[in-house]
């Protein structure tokens, strides 16, 4: 009888399937740092006959609740061709480490070609704030000088 591992592979069979791997690194933490975490991811998939098709660094951004006292987090997220078992160790190697928050592992059917959603959205937003002129956006008119405008007295009178 052949017995299923956790996620759901048979224990004989080393097949490689792929997967997406996301992490939360500390806000305090320097960008150099979080490049060494996914370096050390990297080398423990490696280390274990595992392929990481694609890194991809989110940056720094904003956590829709505190996790561990931080509101924000450095996001990375890995594209892994590799045998659960790799998976497995990578998990408990993360779970180790105090300097990221949180992570989570997805099995999926194919990788996605390209950049991945965040990306673009991250792009698409750096051309929205370029098409901008002078910073401020919107439909008000420039009020012009503070020196020009007639001062008003908010005393009450």
């Amino acid at each position: 009888m052949v017995r299923a591992s956790a996620i759901g592979q048979d224990k004989g069979n080393a097949r490689m399937a792929l997967y997406e791997h996301v992490f939360l690194a500390r806000q305090d933490l320097a960008q150099a740092q979080v490049d060494a975490l996914a370096e050390i991811a990297t080398k423990i998939i490696q280390d274990n006959n595992g392929r990481v098709v694609k890194t991809e660094t989110w940056g720094l951004r904003s956590l829709a609740y505190k996790i561990a006292k931080n509101r924000k987090a450095h996001y990375v997220m890995l594209e892994i061709d590799a045998p659960g078992s790799v998976v497995v160790e990578l998990e408990r190697q993360i779970q180790i480490n105090e300097d990221i928050i949180r992570y989570m592992t997805v099995k999926v059917d194919e990788l996605e070609a390209g950049p991945t959603v965040m990306m673009r959205k991250s792009e698409r937003d750096r051309e929205r704030r370029g098409d901008r002129e002078g910073g401020r956006g919107g439909d008000r008119p420039d009020r012009g000088e503070r020196s020009e405008r007639p001062r008003r007295d908010f005393d009450g009178e």
